[in-house]
């Protein structure tokens, strides 16, 4: 019977079901993230005006993985950034909410692009920085040998910060849909 279930019909066997998505909140929603995603489009800073929130995070990420020794504590700006998010994911996953799930995933992702800006920067140093003379990217970029790719690495990083934003609107509309059907 296994081999017969589904990925997703597994995961509801064994987290259980969704609660539902309401037609009116997934639409809303879905549209508050297409007017963010022209908003991303059409800023050509690289910073958005959540970058703000992710900045104190970054910061405070150095902090918390200082603790680790010097390259993770350079790196734990990016990982806090990356894990707060995936941690309200986390828990909005296990308590089965659409809604919050999809709003973490996404803020999860818009991470990606601010991230890849910082990234593909490494070698000009055009960005403002708070508290340093060198960015974290040139400092691990150096380390790593990988200074030279820091344009191909950071488009690759915004590239998938892009797709993800996406795939979580398509996910969220998918499940706003199965609840509409569902409630028919």
């Amino acid at each position: 019977m296994l081999a017969t279930l589904t990925p997703v019909a597994l995961l509801e066997e064994q987290f259980g079901e969704w609660k539902p998505v309401s037609r009116g909140a997934g639409i809303g929603w879905l549209v508050c993230y297409a007017l963010f995603l022209l908003y991303a489009f059409f800023n050509t800073s690289g910073f958005l005006f959540p970058d703000f929130v992710n900045l104190i995070i970054h910061e405070g990420g150095h902090f918390f993985f200082s603790w680790f020794g010097h390259t993770i504590m350079i790196l734990g700006g990016t990982l806090g950034e990356l894990l707060v998010p995936l941690l309200c994911a986390a828990g909005f996953f296990w308590q089965r909410e659409a809604t919050g799930f999809a709003f973490s995933l996404f803020w999860f992702f818009e991470n990606f692009p601010y991230i890849g800006t910082y990234m593909a920067d490494a070698r000009t140093s055009a960005l403002p920085l708070v508290g340093s003379e060198e960015s974290d990217w040139t400092i691990l970029f150096t380390q790593w040998g990988l200074l030279a790719q820091d344009q191909k690495i950071g488009g690759v990083m915004r590239t998938l910060g892009w797709l993800g934003m996406l795939g979580t609107m398509a996910w969220l509309a998918y499940r706003t849909r199965q609840d509409a059907a569902a409630n028919s």
